[in-house]
């Protein structure tokens, strides 16, 4: 069944429904290139809970799709649009309710931004750490449905780490609160931390209780530069072996940093064709002598050129820079992006399995890297409408999925399964696993509105 407008219109306020199709068109998909999606029927953009409670209640009543959306920055097709769905977009619901500086946490709505959050908690002398590339545009929101990462998860971990507590919408409409705003409980099983990573196939999460951190201590970035992937692999894998856990260790490769030179010409090729950077944060000296054991392990590995950085401004200025890769690379074309994690042991592996898989296929693939805990991005550009080479590329990133998963990895460490990676999941996963899966969405969502065609196929 199919819902229409004027179906719709007399739950909400009016300014809440979107239906004219020329607005329709941008909350259709997200940015992962190539995945289908539909116009929606109808998108709606609630201001509370009460608002998506209704919403869902009614669409699950006449068996209508329901479809969850943050900004939008997803890069798997998680929040596409399905023929005839209604479409939440929790923009309007922006707002961070409350810091708690004594508890360390904080209460949020799902539409703030990612950013805003972390520069709340800094006035209050808090740090919240997930911190993906998409920070200044992804919303908290998002970032829960992906279980989203970042730069500093090697060493503080991702989002389902610091979600205390949800309040969220079943697929009945039911409105629900999960988890705790206390320190530990043993109060039955972890509700909030199931819906982290579900991608909207759940409940639609209304309200968001985190973990903060207090303000970081200083940190030290070591800068290293390789003449190829293995090296820089080998670099990584010393680090692991030497026991330091750096705050953030990143892997730019000669194609990522030929993007964001051309674009906006920092002079990141001069050095050489893999950049590392890392980053130590551990209080006092401690921090410089974990960064000179990094430097070491750097050269060690056969750096061409790796400093510790005594200016924190060019330290910035790089790490500013490896957040510029993927809009850099879409300047070229289409981005293609995996999203990887194998062992930390065994990056250097895999990336030598990048190089050997694009060589046999005649391709370029681009390499960035949250090298320090496995999860690698390796990327292809396509040209823009060109079915054939989209569809090529596609071929060869399946091949990076099964060699993922043949060294013991995951087809996603950050970005969430959505429409690409289904294929790589019914490899990782038993068919025992995925039966469980299916057994809870029933749970969850009985009518099977919520985000319908994703993760798992029915």
């Amino acid at each position: 069944m199919t819902t229409t407008p004027c179906d719709l219109a007399g739950l909400l306020p009016a300014d809440r429904l979107i239906t004219d199709p020329a607005r329709l068109a941008s909350f259709a998909h997200d940015e992962a290139a190539g995945a289908p999606y539909a116009l929606p029927a109808a998108v709606v953009r609630p201001r509370d809970t009460g608002e998506v409670a209704a919403v869902v209640a009614y669409c699950a009543e006449r068996g209508v799709p329901v479809v969850a959306r943050g900004a939008g920055t997803g890069l798997s097709g998680g929040a596409n649009a399905v023929e005839g769905c209604v479409v939440v977009s929790f923009a309007a619901m922006d707002r961070v309710l409350s810091i708690d500086p004594d508890e360390r946490l904080a209460v949020v709505q799902p539409g703030v931004v990612n950013d805003h959050l972390r520069a709340a908690c800094a006035a209050k002398g808090l740090w919240y750490p997930p911190d993906p590339a998409s920070a200044p545009w992804s919303t908290i929101g998002g970032n829960v449905a992906t279980n989203a990462g970042g730069v500093c998860c090697v060493k503080y971990g991702v989002t389902r780490d610091y979600v205390l507590g949800l309040e969220a919408v079943t697929g009945r409409g039911e409105v629900v609160r999960l988890g705790r705003r206390t320190a530990k409980s043993s109060a039955g099983f972890e509700l909030a931390g199931l819906l982290v990573g579900s991608e909207g196939t759940l409940g639609l999460v209304t309200e968001i209780t985190l973990r903060l951190r207090g303000e970081r201590a200083q940190e030290h970035t070591v800068v290293g530069y390789f003449d190829d992937l293995p090296s820089a692999g080998r670099a990584v894998a010393h680090v692991v072996a030497a026991g330091v856990v750096p705050s953030a260790l990143e892997l730019v490769d000669r194609y990522c940093l030929r993007a964001v030179d051309e674009w906006k010409n920092m002079g990141l090729t001069d050095g050489g064709d893999v950049l590392l950077l890392a980053r130590c944060d551990a209080p006092g000296a401690a921090g410089l002598q974990e960064a000179d054991t990094v430097l070491a392990c750097f050269e060690a590995a056969g750096a061409t050129w790796s400093a510790r950085s005594a200016d924190p401004a060019e330290a910035d200025a790089l790490f500013a820079a490896r957040r510029l890769v993927y809009p850099a690379l879409e300047r070229l074309g289409m981005v293609l992006s995996e999203d990887i994690c194998v062992p930390r042991t065994l990056v250097p592996e895999m990336l030598a399995r990048l190089e050997r898989t694009a060589e046999s296929n005649g391709v370029r693939i681009a390499s960035l890297a949250h090298a320090g805990d496995g999860n690698l991005h390796p990327m292809l550009v396509v040209p823009r409408g060109d079915e054939r080479q989209l569809a090529r590329g596609r071929e060869v990133f399946e091949e990076v999925v099964d060699q993922a998963i043949a060294l013991g990895g995951t087809v996603t460490g950050e970005h969430g399964v959505g429409l690409l990676k289904m294929r790589g999941l019914a490899r990782e996963l038993s068919p025992a696993v995925v039966d469980l899966h299916r057994g809870i969405k029933r749970v969850w969502d009985p009518a099977g509105i919520l985000n319908p065609g994703k993760v798992f196929t029915a």
